[in-house]
């Protein structure tokens, strides 16, 4: 089994991942223009657990939250760059705006999300929460986004 795994077989993986008592880590979000400030969520997102599941924005879940021009980088291909790094186990693409479906599949011990959303803001943390589960809020690296280098190279 690859790092990508396909929503359909989740729910198989995650069995797997129980029956080890693994602790159970998601997160996600587009991750368009991979940054430092990327590399260091997840990496924070990661020290909570014994495995981290992103959910990843398809390309038309990406248009659909940040407008026409994103993704800048295919699906694929951001896919594939998340899977190379360490602190990430596995990327499940997701086609909705919301991860809340993909999440009440999940069901993860931990979900991180960044220090931008609180517990009342959070529109997932229903679903977490309901399901035994706890959110840690990780701070941003200042100066660090996307829409920033998308500014910076135009």
């Amino acid at each position: 089994m690859g790092k990508v795994i396909q929503r359909e077989k989740i729910e198989e993986l995650l069995k797997l991942l129980r029956s080890q008592n693994k602790v159970i880590v998601a997160t996600n979000g587009c991750f368009d223009i991979l940054h430092v400030g990327h590399v260091r969520y997840l990496k924070k997102s990661k020290s909570f657990g014994d495995v981290l599941i992103v959910g990843l924005n398809s390309d038309k879940s990406v248009r659909s939250i940040k407008g026409e021009g994103r993704p800048v980088n295919s699906e694929q291909d951001r896919a594939e760059v998340l899977c190379a790094l360490e602190s990430v186990d596995y990327v499940v693409l997701f086609d909705e705006d919301s991860p809340k479906d993909l999440l009440e599949v999940i069901k993860p011990n931990i979900y991180t999300k960044g220090a931008d959303y609180t517990l009342k803001t959070l529109p997932e943390a229903d679903v977490i929460l309901r399901n035994n589960g706890w959110v840690e809020f990780i701070d941003f690296v200042e100066g660090k986004s996307t829409t920033k280098i998308i500014d910076k190279i135009k």
